[in-house]
């Protein structure tokens, strides 16, 4: 018996990978959303404020996460994760998991709870994913501390600022907010001892090239994956979006997944 379970960032296209191992036979839970998500979530958003409160803020964009792979987990956030997946872990499927993109917000607890699973890391490029909005792009709802958008946009990016409209403005303010999210994500990630089954695929790789990025996770998983329609159109939405979609502070993280930067 196997269990796998999913970390990446909302509008990552994690549903990609989720609804691919249902196509699988790969039991994800029930009830499920149109993105594969578990439901209900609530137990999972409580878990992610409960890790939040041990995480130290050092300013701008810097975080300390250190404590969270020494310190004992609370119980409360254990019983909070096995009540979200109560139904998953009383499943008797050969093969099973589970996907919501908050379980990136709790990855290192997640590891120290389930060292011996196997971990999917979905990535991609930021710049398609804080075009649009999702849950997770306001930390401060899961109780992480972060820096003001809006101030951040202001003091680092002036000339953002003074050409745009106040639609275009208030669109900036909420690109910044995401981008904020998806370093952070990128952080809690790359700061976390890694698990012995790990594999990190980048959703343009699924889309462009499915037959070898499946070729990889089926070697990865052990189980042959089922294939499912995908649509280039989802990679380099950018190029066709208005506004900034990149922002400097975003380099490091796509420089290591190899994303172009902007001249």
């Amino acid at each position: 018996m196997s269990l796998i379970t999913i970390i990446g960032r909302g509008h990552g296209g994690t549903r990609a990978i989720s609804h691919t191992l249902i196509a699988s036979n790969v039991f994800m839970g029930e009830p499920l959303n149109r993105s594969g998500d578990l439901l209900p979530p609530q137990a999972m958003y409580d878990a992610c404020r409960v890790l939040a409160r041990h995480v130290e803020w050092k300013g701008g964009l810097e975080w300390d996460f250190s404590a969270l792979h020494t310190m004992p987990i609370p119980q409360e956030f254990t019983d909070l994760i096995h009540e979200y997946l109560k139904k998953v872990l009383a499943a008797k499927d050969e093969h099973k998991g589970w996907k919501i993109p908050e379980t990136t917000l709790v990855f290192p607890w997640i590891v120290r709870m389930f060292p011996d699973i196997k971990y999917i890391h979905w990535v991609r490029n930021p710049r398609d994913n804080i075009l649009s909005r999702h849950l997770t792009d306001d930390l401060g709802d899961f109780g992480v501390p972060q820096p003001d958008a809006e101030q951040l946009l202001r003091d680092r990016y002036p000339a953002l600022v003074e050409a745009a409209t106040p639609e275009q403005f208030e669109e900036l303010v909420w690109r910044v907010r995401r981008a904020v999210s998806w370093q952070y994500q990128h952080a809690i990630v790359a700061a976390t001892p890694k698990p012995a089954n790990w594999i990190a695929v980048r959703f343009e790789d699924f889309v462009n090239h499915q037959e070898a990025t499946l070729a990889r996770l089926e070697a990865y998983l052990g189980i042959p994956l089922g294939r499912i329609i995908v649509r280039r159109e989802a990679v380099g939405r950018y190029d066709r979006a208005e506004g900034a979609s990149y922002f400097d502070f975003l380099e490091e993280g796509m420089r290591e997944f190899g994303y172009d930067i902007p001249g």
